[in-house]
């Protein structure tokens, strides 16, 4: 079910997706060199420059990864008419971002960052800025585009905040109650330590010191401390998630219930970690406004990350490259018919740590028929992987009788490890499943028929229990006992 979920998610829902990104955007010059030797005019190096780019920054850079993953998307901002304002709108119209709500006047200069590089290292940044507010007239112009943005349809609103001016209290407070009015997912790159002006959002995206600023105290990056942060700040605003970026720890969400999710970082040799924020806001806002889980879009906005920190410079995320990273991840998976108890516990722990909950659910799946299956697919609805308790031909033929089963137990493996919605089957030899849930541990057992949760065996071992009602009609023991009448009769 994962499988299709993503492949889905990245071929036919991004592209389709319309995303606003309301906030400060910048231009990033980057000024790239060779440093072989020190100033003889003063103790500094001396950066030979080999090449000079521009690219979007700030709420660009955000709009840039949008539109690089395919969406449609619109920008909301303020620059100057000068030469950086139309640097900024050339590059903006190579991303094909819709720029009706960009505000340019002649009072305001454009943004931009100037890094200079040496050897693929930062040597230093020039910042060329003047930072005011917004004018009510700004304002109100900003929050009548968003609104008909709103009412001709919009999935996603991402506020970036780099406090210079756009992101107003009042202007803060209409975005949300539009997407409030609208149900359209919204999520926030804050900047400062007062986040009640965020009140209303999904989602708020801060890293480890900016979370730390919010509490008022500098915090050690365990997964401990960081939980601890966010509930307390969860406690005192109206937000739905904190995704907390742990830079090598990778990401951490933790929801207003108290559910918590860890993704440790993906292995990648860091040149450049410019951007990388962003990118994990693009990220989760396409999954979320895609309906994806918020175990699933965690996954998923970690793997971009870790592309764009292996790049030099602000560096947005392609479709092409997801695609390429899904291809290769699920060429890495060695599928099998049949695991070993220890294999199946060691895929159970892996999953459970990037937190994807496991669904366990056990029969003799002898003759595989449509209720079966259809069985199957429900209970992997119930989770992000579904394996499969099988029971071995012994333990078959102690509970079915002496004739059964009609079908082997690797042949019943095979087949149930080809149905797309089951991630792995594990035989056992007991007649009932609970050593083997005692063993690995699952998020979920799921059971067929009508048990009351009480009377389930291995419910101890598990989080959670489900029943499920079975397909009228269908029955391993009627399609038995009909081949040996119609072979009695010489049907056959």
């Amino acid at each position: 079910m994962i499988n299709t979920t993503i492949n889905q998610f990245l071929t036919k829902q991004l592209p389709n997706l319309k995303i606003a990104v309301v906030g400060d955007v910048m231009v990033d010059r980057y000024v790239f060199g060779d440093v072989s030797r020190i100033s003889p005019e003063a103790p500094v190096p001396v950066n030979r420059v080999s090449k000079m780019k521009e690219v979007l920054g700030g709420a660009g850079n955000v709009a840039s990864n949008l539109s690089n993953l395919d969406c449609k998307v619109y920008l909301g901002a303020l620059a100057g008419n000068d030469d950086h304002g139309r640097l900024l709108q050339h590059l903006l119209d190579a991303d094909k971002i819709d720029t009706t709500g960009l505000i340019t006047s002649d009072d305001r200069s454009t943004i931009t960052k100037m890094r200079i590089l040496g050897d693929r290292q930062q040597m230093m940044r020039l910042d060329f800025e003047t930072i005011t507010d917004l004018t009510s007239g700004e304002e109100a112009q900003l929050a009548s585009w968003l609104e008909n943005l709103c009412k001709s349809g919009i999935d996603g609103i991402v506020v970036s905040d780099y406090g210079k001016g756009v992101c107003t209290p009042t202007l803060l407070k209409k975005i949300f109650s539009l997407a409030k009015e609208y149900g359209v997912q919204t999520i926030v790159d804050p900047k400062g330590s007062d986040w009640s002006k965020y009140n209303g959002a999904t989602c708020i995206t801060p890293n480890v010191k900016e979370l730390g600023e919010c509490v008022g105290r500098k915090l050690e990056n365990d997964d401990a401390t960081i939980v601890e942060a966010a509930k307390s700040v969860l406690g005192n605003v109206d937000l739905d998630y904190i995704v907390a970026t742990r830079s090598a720890k990778g990401i951490t969400v933790i929801a207003k219930d108290g559910r918590t999710w860890h993704n440790p970082a993906t292995q990648q040799e860091v040149f450049d970690v410019s951007g990388a924020g962003d990118t994990v806001v693009s990220m989760m806002m396409t999954c979320l406004a895609s309906g994806l889980s918020m175990r699933l879009a965690l996954h998923i906005a970690n793997g971009a990350a870790g592309i764009v920190v292996s790049k030099v410079g602000t560096y947005p995320i392609h479709r092409s490259e997801l695609l390429d990273l899904w291809h290769s991840f699920k060429h890495s998976i060695q599928s099998k018919p049949l695991y070993t108890k220890e294999e199946m516990k060691e895929l159970v722990t892996q999953w459970q740590s990037k937190g994807e909950t496991v669904v366990f659910t056990n029969g003799c799946f002898d003759i595989l028929h449509r209720g079966h299956i259809t069985y199957l697919q429900e209970a992997a609805q119930l989770g992000d992987h579904l394996i499969i308790g099988l029971n071995s031909d012994a333990s078959v033929k102690r509970l079915k009788g002496e004739t059964r089963p009609i079908v082997s137990e690797e042949d019943r493996a095979a087949l149930l490890s080809a149905l797309q919605c089951i991630d792995g089957v594990v035989l056992f030899e007991e007649d009932t499943p609970a050593e083997l849930l005692a063993y690995l541990r699952p998020n979920t057992l799921v059971k067929g028929g009508d048990y009351k949760i009480e009377d389930i065996i291995g419910r101890e071992s598990v989080d959670n229990v489900e029943v499920l009602s079975f397909k009228e009609g269908y029955s391993t023991s009627d399609i038995v006992g009909k081949i040996a009448t119609m072979a009695k009769e010489g049907k056959l």
